[in-house]
């Protein structure tokens, strides 16, 4: 075999091209690179795992080293790709042990994801505080949080897992207090985690409602459920620093009113974000997009020859406003990869466009958003936004079950096109955006969504969806 396909990063994006491409194209070699020990894991199930509703780590592998040695790709795991010649089409790889060679390539994959950024914050070497964006991490907070005469060391039961973070984690005494800093979906989805673990749990955001990029309506509707269920929420309230000696001892806050506070904690968890990992590329002229992105068209291409990017390392299109947007999540990784495959393979294949369609759960409470929904957002790009929020029943009145569902809807004024929307209700939500999503793809306008034959019996949605009652309502307002 030849002409080499060279993918860096062996997680969503990456190892869905290289298993795609090995399908399309058998007489080309396909090499992975991947920095660390993991391999195809499910970043978004490990607040799940900690929680214990998933019973083993392992559960949350797709795939392992084995089975893709069995699909005919050469993965080669902790050797790091440092630098990329375009010019040369070679990449140069360091190994564990200290070694470097150079790897030709004829078409290129940058696959290499992002990593939690933790703001001013350095929690490095301080026990008891961690940031959760892998899956060493995933398993030193379940170890961390568990008395340590209970704890199961066969929860993590994956090879690769860093066996002495876990078992330090796992012999000191089990945190009381949490703090979690940042209301994302980290930080919702961590705080029911914790809860859940039996902590008194604290959860800080430096605005004014959680889930900020949801909207209003959904962070506060998130808020007072968690808050229910025990949690202690702080809006408007910046965290300053995370102290302690060599394990945390409090976190310093400023309340909603600006006043200075201390509370005394002994685990906290960042969760303020994540930045693409693109230094591999530094130098080789590539362009940057939002969030310091690589940026790539429709195939995935960047502007340099032959070199592809996909997951949370690179942008997309975006569905509404046709510009590179910037939105790490799972589906983007997983389906820009696969394209990617195929175009490499020889069938040009788009990546698909974004429309930022996201779902998080916060105890009972489900939440969704797609789109724009942020009014200054809508007007940079060109729209004049007009939104209506409406409460309506998930189900007819009479029948078991029914809750109340809010949706909030945004348009264009002077065209009626839809723009975004957000849902939050206690049943069955959260796939109720997926209507504003498909509508968002296909450019709908919100009274050709009010028109949308969508399914109606009683134990499912009433006569009138929520969507189309949010449709209906924000159509008289366009009009």
């Amino acid at each position: 075999m030849s002409d080499p396909f060279v993918v860096v990063g062996a997680d969503a994006a990456g190892l869905s091209a290289a298993s795609k491409f090995r399908r399309e194209a058998p007489d080309r070699e396909v090499v992975v690179f991947e920095k660390g020990r993991w391999i195809s894991y499910a970043f978004c199930g490990m607040p799940y795992f900690i929680e214990g509703r998933v019973e083993r780590m392992s559960n949350l592998l797709s795939l392992s080293p084995s089975e893709v040695d069995e699909r005919g790709i050469d993965l080669r795991r902790a050797c790091e790709v440092v630098t990329v010649d375009p010019e040369a089409k070679a990449v140069t790889v360091a190994t564990a042990e200290g070694d470097r060679f150079e790897q030709s390539y004829e078409d290129l994959l940058v696959a290499t994801g992002g990593r939690a950024t933790t703001g001013p914050f350095d929690v490095r070497g301080l026990d008891g505080a961690f940031t959760l964006h892998d899956m060493d991490a995933a398993a030193a907070i379940d170890a961390y949080v568990a008395d340590p005469a209970e704890y199961d060391p066969d929860r993590a039961d994956v090879s690769a897992v860093d066996r002495e973070r876990v078992e330090r984690n796992a012999a000191m005494d089990a945190p009381e207090t949490a703090a979690i800093v940042g209301g994302g979906y980290v930080g919702v989805e961590m705080a029911e985690a914790l809860t859940e673990r039996g902590l008194d749990v604290h959860l800080f955001h430096r605005s004014g409602h959680l889930l900020s990029d949801f909207g209003a309506a959904v962070g506060e509707r998130v808020e007072e459920a968690i808050a229910e269920r025990g949690v202690t929420v702080h809006t408007n309230a910046p965290v300053g620093s995370i102290d302690g000696g060599d394990r945390i001892e409090s976190i310093a806050f400023e309340d909603a009113n600006g006043d200075p506070e201390t509370l005394a904690v002994d685990m906290a968890i960042v969760g303020v974000g994540i930045r693409p990992n693109t230094e591999l590329l530094d130098g080789t002229g590539v362009d940057l997009g939002e969030g310091g992105a690589v940026r790539t068209d429709e195939y995935g291409r960047t502007n340099l020859s032959d070199v592809y990017a996909a997951g949370d390392c690179a942008t997309a299109r975006h569905a509404v406003t046709g510009e590179d947007a910037w939105m790490p999540l799972g589906l983007t990784a997983n389906r820009a990869g696969r394209a990617i495959g195929a175009t490499v393979a020889g069938d040009p294949t788009p990546v698909g466009d974004i429309a930022a369609t996201a779902v998080v759960k916060a105890f009972d409470m489900e939440a969704g958003r797609a789109g724009i929904l942020d009014d200054a957002a809508a007007r940079e790009a060109g729209f004049d936004p007009v939104r209506e929020t409406v409460t309506a029943g998930s189900r007819s009145g009479y029948y078991p079950g029914a809750a109340e569902t809010d949706v909030t809807l945004v348009a264009d004024r002077d065209t009626g096109r839809l723009l975004g929307g957000s849902i939050a209700g206690p049943d069955r939500a959260a796939v109720r955006i997926d209507t504003v999503a498909t509508a968002l793809e296909a450019d709908m306008t919100v009274g050709e969504v009010e028109r949308l034959d969508l399914a109606y019996a009683p134990p499912f949605s009433p006569v009138w969806d929520p969507v189309l009652v949010a449709a209906k309502v924000l159509n008289g307002s366009v009009e």
